[in-house]
C-alpha cells in the first residue's frame, strides 16, 4: 500500500496547540479528506508536546506522487503549519505493509 507521512514538531509550538489541531481536524480537515479521490484513508496522530502527523494511504502511486508534490510546494502555508507556527519536519513516502481491522471494527469519525 502506498503511504505518505507528514509530521510537524510540536516542541516549540504555542501552548494549547494540540486542542487547536484537534478542532481543525474535526471541523475542517476530516471533511476535506472524506471521499477524496485517490485516497484510501488518512489518520491524524499526535503526541502532545512532541509531534502532530498526518498518515495517508493512496490507491495509486500517481495519486500519492501528485498529492506529495502539491503538498510539499505549499507545506509552509498548510493549515497545520499555520496552527503550529512552523513547516513540517518530515514529508516521506512509505510502504504500508498491512492494515488489520479489529473485532470492534473501524470508526471513521473526526472525534470519538
Amino acid at each position: 500500500m502506498l503511504g505518505l507521512t507528514v509530521r510537524w514538531s510540536l516542541a516549540d509550538a504555542p501552548a494549547g496547540v494540540e486542542e487547536q489541531l484537534a478542532a481543525y481536524v474535526a471541523e475542517t480537515s476530516h471533511a476535506r479528506f472524506t471521499g477524496m479521490a485517490g485516497l484510501r484513508f488518512k489518520t491524524w496522530r499526535q503526541v502532545p508536546g512532541e509531534w502532530f502527523e498526518g498518515c495517508y494511504v493512496f490507491a495509486t502511486s500517481e495519486a500519492r506522487e501528485e498529492f506529495q508534490r502539491t503538498f510539499t510546494e505549499g507545506a509552509a502555508e498548510a493549515p497545520g503549519s499555520r496552527i503550529i507556527g512552523s513547516a513540517p519536519v518530515l514529508i516521506e513516502a512509505c510502504d504500508v505493509v498491512a492494515v488489520a481491522e479489529g473485532w470492534d471494527g473501524f470508526t471513521a469519525a473526526p472525534r470519538l
